[in-house]
């Protein structure tokens, strides 16, 4: 799988960073670099990322890729995902035609990823009507996929 557009890049969060009073740390840029790079469908989380930074030579600490993934997260430039592993998943927040949510089976941790557009239309008529700006909208619907009523039964 190839990577879609990427809105990021290193000068437009230095630029937001800076707005928000923080700065483009070495450390944010080679985690952005980190997701930009992700094959569509790929989510990360805080541990997986930290695996693979050590893997490419990267000596970053779990405690500031944390710190790092939940700024990144409230800008708006990841997506924080809750899916079966009780732990957060993220992923680069992509423009509208990369917009996607997810299928959660609870028995098989098994992660399916849809499109549609009507999600995001009632999403952002909602957010509207109280005056917000939709930065995400994501729908996750967990149940229990084939394989997994086949275990259960």
């Amino acid at each position: 799988m190839t990577t879609g557009h990427v809105p990021y890049s290193s000068e437009t969060l230095r630029a937001e960073l800076n707005a928000k009073g923080c700065r483009m740390t070495p450390q944010r840029e080679t985690i952005l670099n980190v997701f930009k790079d992700l094959p569509e469908g790929e989510h990360l989380s805080a541990e997986d990322l930290h695996h693979r930074l050590r893997d490419l030579g990267e000596d970053i600490s779990l405690s500031t890729i944390y710190r790092t993934v939940r700024l990144l997260a409230r800008m708006g430039v990841l997506r924080e995902l809750e899916l079966a592993e009780d732990h957060k998943h993220y992923e680069l927040n992509q423009p509208r035609p990369h917009h996607h949510h997810h299928l959660v089976c609870v028995k098989t941790n098994r992660v399916i990823e849809f499109k549609n557009d009507q999600i995001l239309t009632i999403s952002k008529k909602v957010a509207d009507k109280f005056g917000f700006k939709v930065l995400d909208c994501e729908l996750r619907i967990v149940g229990v996929s084939p394989e997994g009523q086949r275990s259960i039964f």
